[in-house]
């Protein structure tokens, strides 16, 4: 069983091969720190974060890559609003991203093993593009340094947007240091206030773009196997990444597989800052179960857009009450997590996490009807392993119907349903009745199942 992934340079679902058998490398265009990221931003660590772990169990090792962007006008906005020192900034909201993803299962195996940042890699940016200069693809002009697209025939290959046609209609005012409309910015002045590097250009800041060129190659080579990220960085982030990496690189392959999520749409729009319709994890982790929101990212393939709504995460608390509801009723049943084969099938043919969730869901089902001790153990080891290749269902079930509430509470709510059992059985009805209108009235819900009567947090 190999693994294919589909390639967005050449449009195709292909074989992937490392260049290292024994340990591939990923890159991952992380966050700008300068605030709370939106749940889109959520969606390709949780994505990839799957791919890492399947890596490391199908190849023995991954050199996995997930960068931080710690210098940008948007922080030093961010910072003059705010009356704030940048490093206050950017260390606040590095150390909240990362809660965030931890708390959506973004650890362990489906974690990075490196997380660099730009400000620590102001070295190797400026000797990339002292690199760029001298071969003629990169020039100074009153103390900003650009990317001359011009010289890297290859522009447009991973986009497949034509130079001429990037620029046809364009209604931006091209700076008058520019060569080329086209050409970006790799190196930029600094004025006193900004965050800025000396360099052989003047006092300055780099370019978003040369950041992330730059750390790839300190930490992974000159050559990736896979570069990952939204399909919103496409153009020009990563378009710019290949030309300024090659050009500097000797004309060797960027990236042999590059990776891209589709966007989240909320109310039918793109959930985007600017558009204003963002949900950020800061606050949904506050609202909703960790691995709620989890699941549903998941929910759809991750280069097909999804639709976010409050009843997706409602259907994914619901889906998680019923496949919890199993493995409390199989906790007498000893049984390891074992991934089955159909479960690794479906994440090698380009990550299909709705295929994995919809055998979890098919697991769950047998499980609940099995009879003997053999079949029992067996469905449970399959059905924690399908889990656990998605980082789902791994908590004890009374922690997950606890939703963050005491032990000390769930005792309590045992009791009560204890006390209702025994009222049915000595037929007092009504005190049975009244035991369940008061747990109904704390939103706890009671279920029959051949197994006696449980109960769940609505």
């Amino acid at each position: 069983m190999g693994l294919s992934l589909y390639n967005t340079l050449t449009r195709r679902v292909e074989p992937f091969a490392p260049l290292d058998p024994a340990c591939p490398t990923m890159y991952l265009c992380g966050p700008t720190v300068y605030n709370y990221v939106h749940i889109g931003n959520a969606r390709g660590p949780v994505a990839f974060g799957v791919l890492a772990a399947l890596l490391r169990r199908r190849y023995g090792g991954l050199r996995y890559a997930r960068n931080i962007t710690d210098v940008d006008d948007k922080i030093n906005a961010a910072a003059k609003e705010l009356g704030a020192p940048i490093s206050a900034i950017t260390d606040k909201y590095a150390a909240a991203y990362r809660a965030d993803m931890a708390a959506l299962g973004v650890g362990g195996e489906f974690a990075p093993d490196m997380e660099p940042e730009a400000t620590r890699h102001i070295a190797q940016i400026v000797a990339m593009i002292e690199r760029l200069i001298a071969e003629g693809h990169a020039y100074a002009a009153e103390g900003h340094v650009l990317f001359s697209v011009a010289s890297f025939p290859g522009y447009g290959k991973l986009s497949r947007r034509d130079p001429e046609e990037m620029l046809a209609g364009a209604r931006v005012e091209v700076a008058p240091y520019k060569r080329d409309p086209g050409d970006f910015v790799l190196w930029k002045p600094s004025t006193d206030d900004l965050p800025g590097w000396d360099s052989p250009w003047g006092r300055g800041r780099p370019g978003w773009h040369i950041e992330c060129s730059a750390m790839a190659a300190a930490h992974l080579g000159d050559t990736i196997d896979i570069h990952a990220g939204g399909i919103d960085l496409q153009f020009p982030h990563h378009e710019n990444e290949i030309a300024q990496s090659e050009c500097a690189h000797g004309g060797r392959v960027f990236a042999r597989w590059w990776l891209h999520n589709g966007m989240l749409n909320f109310g039918g729009a793109k959930m985007a800052k600017s558009v204003g319709n963002i949900q950020r994890v800061h606050d949904l982790l506050r609202e909703y179960p960790p691995e709620a929101l989890r699941y549903a990212l998941l929910s759809a393939h991750y280069r097909q857009p999804l639709e976010w709504s409050d009843a997706l995460i409602e259907q994914a608390v619901c889906t998680l009450d019923r496949l919890y509801g199993t493995l409390r009723d199989l906790a007498d049943v000893d049984a390891p997590p074992a991934i089955p084969a159909e479960v690794e099938a479906a994440l090698c043919d380009d990550l299909n996490t709705p295929q994995v969730l919809a055998e979890i869901s098919r697991l769950a089902g047998e499980a609940g009807k099995a009879g003997s001790p053999t079949d029992r153990s067996a469905l449970k080891s399959r059905l924690l392993g399908a889990g656990l290749a998605l980082a789902l269902l791994q908590q004890d079930p009374a922690a997950w119907f606890a939703r963050g509430v005491s032990g000390d509470d769930d005792a309590r709510i045992q009791a009560l349903v204890d006390e209702r059992n025994a009222a049915k059985k000595d037929r007092d009805f009504a005190r049975a009745d009244a035991i369940r209108d008061r747990l109904a009235a704390e939103g706890v819900l009671l279920e029959d199942t051949p197994q006696g009567v449980r109960w769940k947090r609505a």
